[in-house]
């Protein structure tokens, strides 16, 4: 989801002896990390979604996603991978189509801040968190991207919280707005075939790594601008990407899978 955030409302204290004036406006520098992960993700799951069409055409079936989908039984066996692929896979065009959309939407302004790789581990996982949360909770077999989108959401939620004191009143109106689509897309995913689980997980999933290893951005002042930089080490992220997933992993362990 794309913002328009206003300059920073700090006084002037805050910033180094070179900060502007009282009344002086000063340029804003923000992040300009371009949206290769989201195009490189919506190209690639729309990539797989066009194999599945083929697989149809030719062998009558969707093979494709008949060895990534979510399937208890072949994750018990072993098939670990089926914890991630799920999310690049999809069962129709308006599946594909919503969900997509949802990235193109969300992907853009989330990478412009949290940078590529760290957008990627987000992405990944709470789609995988969403995926073990399926698989504890639901004996269905389930695909689709959503459970990552829901974690960018919580994500985009988070990152606005956090960074309130900076963004100002842009930053609260939008909190609001996530919550209460949030909650809407929850309610709707208690209707019969919506995997809900997988969307509860990939929203906690995508909450825990955005908390902690999400970008935490402070202000500097510096010949005349005002510079919005991450402090937070890629390094950091990716430790807390390695611990949420074995966090989700030891719950799947402890609770097995659905019935």
């Amino acid at each position: 989801m794309s913002f328009q955030y206003p300059p920073p409302t700090h006084h002037p204290s805050q910033f180094p002896e070179s900060a502007p004036q009282p009344g002086v406006r000063p340029h804003v520098q923000l992040p300009r990390h371009r949206p290769v992960v989201t195009y490189g993700v919506l190209l690639i799951t729309l990539g797989v979604y066009l194999l599945q069409m083929a697989g149809q055409a030719v062998y009558g079936t969707d093979v494709v996603a008949m060895m990534g989908m979510k399937n208890n039984a072949a994750i018990e066996a072993g098939a670990w991978w089926r914890l991630f692929t799920p999310i690049f896979l999809h069962g129709s065009i308006f599946h594909i189509g919503f969900n997509m959309y949802a990235l193109y939407i969300l992907g853009p302004g989330l990478e412009r801040f949290y940078g590529s790789l760290r957008f990627l581990l987000l992405y990944l996982v709470a789609g995988f968190a969403g995926n073990v949360f399926s698989f504890m909770f639901s004996p269905y077999n389930s695909l689709g991207a959503s459970t990552a989108i829901f974690g960018l959401l919580a994500a985009q939620g988070v990152f606005l919280y956090q960074h309130r004191d900076i963004f100002g009143e842009t930053a609260r109106r939008s909190l609001a707005n996530i919550i209460f689509i949030a909650v809407v897309n929850l309610v709707i995913g208690l209707s019969p075939g919506i995997d809900n689980w997988g969307h509860m997980g990939g929203l906690m999933g995508g909450l825990l790594f955005a908390w902690f290893g999400g970008p935490r951005l402070s202000v500097q002042f510096r010949e005349g601008t005002v510079f919005i930089e991450n402090q937070r080490s890629i390094l950091v992220s990716l430790l807390v990407a390695v611990g949420v997933m074995m966090l989700f992993l030891a719950l799947a362990v402890a609770l097995g899978g659905a019935d």
